[in-house]
């Protein structure tokens, strides 16, 4: 299992993760096996959204004599009343369904308190402005939870949580049938059984909330990966080919600031079909030759850092270049930390000798030549400002 720094929170997560929520419809019994071959594979992050008690309880019983080993991340206002789900702000209601994660979790602390499923500005600000904040940062001073984070759909709200200096980390839904979609309010958007015939590529606020978060040092975990396994059937993707889950999981894990997919297991055997991601092959895990062949939704022109231009000759590694020009493009002036990681890379974007063989093999035509050029110009002129 390889792991990643989750942003600037200091913690390493492994690149798989564990979306509990498949979990509730399991004994006791099968949560326990399936949150230890978990461990065994070298899984150490686990999502608990659910207010639902006994999975709450379940769950705590497979972490015990464990719970040192695991990165928790339990959400704040999910709550469960009249024996139902229900997301809330009322602080009272959220109060006592937080105490009751902990209790059953049989923890004292959460690594990442989650405020629970933000979808919509309006309530984003409203929380960012009101009690609820107060009661979280309170929670992160006592210890009781280590890092602030957010959950939402929404780019527009997950960017806005990126630039808001408070949250550290966000859960967002990532794969290449929901990056391909606008920002909306709305999560039944997402779940269309048709999408718009001329969309194509990913959408530039999607494209831009991951630099964002790249830049900030706002770690990404990521759920919907495989968009509800619709992308897993010719007929039911919006593409109109079907993709493997390690496909999946590669473009996620291709994203910007990305450090763990949150997959969800009903049994071992699924555990270890999404662990296969890090043993699989290149060709394995090429997803961009099957989205580039798609009758539908071709990402033409966009650099998806899916790495099909390597090898270069002169060792450039030129999805690392091009995600470094993305994230520079960002600012008037290059950020420092971006001209350092750039300038420490093994070969530059001046060591291309416009063999163009990037290009040939570039599933999406993208201009591999051209952008190596303007990341030289960008990187020399930024180190002349840096120098001065």
């Amino acid at each position: 299992m390889k792991y990643r720094a989750l942003g600037n929170t200091g913690l390493n997560v492994s690149e798989i993760g564990l979306g509990a929520e498949w979990l509730e419809r399991h004994s006791a019994a099968e949560v326990k096996e399936i949150i230890d071959h978990c461990a065994q594979a070298g899984i150490n992050i686990l999502d608990c959204w659910m207010s639902e008690p006994n999975v709450r309880s379940n769950i705590g019983a497979a972490l015990e004599g464990q719970r040192e080993r695991w990165i928790i991340q339990g959400h704040i206002g999910s709550t469960w009343q009249n024996g139902q789900y229900v997301r809330t702000r009322e602080l009272g209601k959220v109060q006592e369904a937080f105490q009751d994660l902990l209790d059953r979790l049989r923890t004292d602390y959460i690594d990442l308190g989650m405020i629970h499923f933000v979808d919509e500005t309006a309530e984003f600000h409203k929380i960012m402005e009101g009690e609820l904040i107060s009661y979280v940062k309170d929670l992160k001073q006592k210890g009781i939870i280590r890092h602030i984070g957010m959950s939402t759909h929404n780019p527009d709200v997950a960017k806005l949580a990126a630039q808001s200096g408070v949250v550290e980390m966000i859960l967002f839904s990532v794969n290449p049938a929901f990056d391909m979609l606008p920002a909306s309010e709305d999560l039944n958007e997402y779940f269309k059984d048709e999408y718009a015939e001329n969309i194509g590529g990913i959408a530039p606020e999607r494209a831009e909330l991951y630099q964002i978060c790249e830049q900030n040092g706002v770690g990404i975990t990521v759920m919907k990966g495989y968009a509800g396994g619709r992308l897993f059937s010719a007929e039911t993707s919006p593409f109109g080919v079907a993709l493997t889950p390690v496909q999946c999981l590669h473009y996620a894990l291709t994203r910007p600031a990305v450090a763990s997919v949150l997959a969800g297991y009903d049994t071992p055997a699924h555990v270890d079909a999404a662990v296969a991601y890090e043993t699989a092959s290149e060709e394995e895990k090429d997803y961009a030759s099957v989205l580039a062949s798609a009758p539908r939704h071709a990402y033409v022109g966009q650099c998806t850092y899916c790495g099909h231009c390597a090898p270069c000759p002169s060792g450039i590694d030129i999805a690392m270049v091009n995600k470094l020009y993305d994230l520079a493009k960002m600012q008037d002036t290059v950020p420092p930390t971006v001209s350092a990681h750039y300038e420490n890379l093994s070969a530059h974007a001046t060591d291309c000798i416009k063999c163009g063989g990037c290009e040939s093999r570039c599933p999406f035509g993208v201009h591999v030549i051209e952008r190596m050029e303007a990341a030289a110009k960008l990187f020399h002129d930024a180190a002349a400002i840096h120098n001065h």
